[in-house]
C-alpha cells in the first residue's frame, strides 16, 4: 500500500498524505487534484477503492493506425497536450501488423471505463473493413472524435482536412508549371479521403485517364511501386496521397534515371516532420494539425461535460507549401 502511495504521489508531484486523503474520501483536496490522483492510479494499473469506482476514469483512448508515418505522432503530440490541459489522460493504441486490432483496442479501452475516444486514420474511412467496435462505443455513449474523412453514417462528429481543396492546389500548381499529363498516387479504392481526392482531380480534369490514377498501400514501398507505374504510362507530375507515398515516388523517379524536380515534379500530403529535409525538399500540402487536434479534443471534452454535439464534420483549410520537388515541365 505504501509503495503505492508513493508511485501515485510521485507521479503527480503531490505528497502521499494527499494521495492518502483521496483514496479515503477525505475533505481538503481541490477536484483537479483528486481527479490527477485517479488518473495516476488507472494510468498505473492500480484498482479505485470500490467507493470511487463509479466514477468513469479520466482517460482518453487515442488510437492510430501505426506511427511510422510522422503525421501520426504530430496528431498524437497536439491531442495528447491539449487533453492534459484538460486533466484528461490519454492512452496510445497503435495497430501492430498482425497485433492488436482496432476492435481489441476498443475492448481494452472499455475495459479502462474511459471517458472517451479519438480516432485518427482507422478503419472509419474504409468502406470495407469491419466497423462493429464503433456501434459497441455508440451503444454505450462513450464520446468519439474522428480525425479525418469517415464512412458515411456512424453518427460522430469529426474533424477532417478538406481533400477536395489539397487536391485543388496540387493540381492548380503543376498546371500552371506546364504539366499537363498529372498523374495521382492514392490510397485503397475503399479508402474515403483518397475517393474524395479522386473526385476533386476528376472535377479538375473531367478527362483523367484511368490508368492515370494508380493505387497503394500507405507506404514508400507502395508509393514507390505506383509511380513506377504512373511513370510508365508518361505522366510528368505526380500528386501522391501522403507524404511517405510521395518519397517513394521520387524514388521511383530515380531508379528510373529520371531526375526530380528536372523531369518529374511529385507533390507529397501532410507536410509531416522532415520534409523540408528531404533531397529535394519535399512540395507538399499541409494538414493544419495543430487547429485539427484541438478542435478534437473541445469536441470530445464538450461530450465528455455532457454537452450534445451535432455528428458533422468540421472541414480545415490545407496549405500549399511550395519546396523542391516542382518545377516546370520538361520541354519535349
Amino acid at each position: 500500500m505504501t509503495r503505492r502511495l508513493a508511485q501515485v504521489a510521485k507521479k503527480v508531484g503531490v505528497s502521499e498524505a494527499t494521495v492518502s486523503r483521496v483514496l479515503n474520501g477525505k475533505p481538503g483536496v481541490s477536484d483537479s487534484t483528486r481527479q490527477a490522483v485517479l488518473s495516476a492510479l488507472d494510468v498505473l494499473g492500480y484498482e479505485r477503492p470500490t467507493q470511487l469506482r463509479g466514477e468513469r476514469a479520466r482517460l482518453v483512448g487515442l488510437v492510430l493506425p501505426e506511427l511510422q508515418n510522422p503525421i501520426f505522432p504530430a496528431f498524437a503530440e497536439v491531442i495528447g497536450g491539449a487533453l492534459a490541459q484538460l486533466g484528461l489522460t490519454p492512452v496510445l493504441c497503435t495497430q501492430t501488423k498482425g497485433g492488436v486490432s482496432e476492435a481489441d483496442y476498443v475492448e481494452l479501452l472499455l475495459q479502462q471505463q474511459v471517458s472517451g475516444v479519438v480516432f485518427a486514420g482507422g478503419l472509419y474511412a474504409q468502406a470495407d473493413a469491419p466497423h462493429d467496435h464503433y456501434r459497441q462505443l455508440a451503444d454505450r455513449n462513450i464520446p468519439v472524435v474522428l480525425v479525418n474523412a469517415a464512412i458515411e453514417h456512424l453518427g460522430f462528429p469529426g474533424v477532417s482536412c478538406d481533400d477536395a481543396v489539397a487536391v485543388e492546389q496540387a493540381w492548380r500548381h503543376l498546371a500552371s508549371l506546364g504539366h499537363e499529363r498529372i498523374g495521382l498516387v492514392l490510397g485503397p479504392a475503399d479508402h474515403m479521403p483518397s475517393q474524395r481526392k479522386l473526385s476533386a482531380a476528376r472535377a479538375l480534369a473531367p478527362d483523367l485517364p484511368d490508368e492515370h490514377v494508380a493505387r497503394a498501400m500507405f507506404s514508400l514501398e507502395g508509393g514507390q511501386a505506383a509511380a513506377t507505374r504512373l511513370l510508365d504510362r508518361g505522366v510528368t507530375g505526380i500528386i501522391c496521397a501522403s507524404d511517405p507515398l510521395a518519397l517513394g515516388a521520387v524514388r521511383a523517379a530515380r531508379r528510373k534515371g529520371l531526375a526530380v524536380p528536372g523531369e518529374i515534379s511529385v507533390v507529397g500530403y501532410d507536410d509531416s516532420a522532415f520534409m523540408n529535409c528531404t533531397e529535394p525538399p519535399l512540395t507538399t500540402v499541409r494538414q493544419p494539425i495543430e487547429a485539427m487536434g484541438r478542435a478534437a479534443v473541445e469536441l470530445l471534452n464538450a461530450q465528455i461535460g455532457g454537452s450534445s454535439v451535432t455528428a458533422e464534420e468540421l472541414l480545415f483549410e490545407p496549405e500549399l507549401v511550395v519546396r523542391g520537388s516542382t518545377a516546370q515541365a520538361p520541354r519535349h
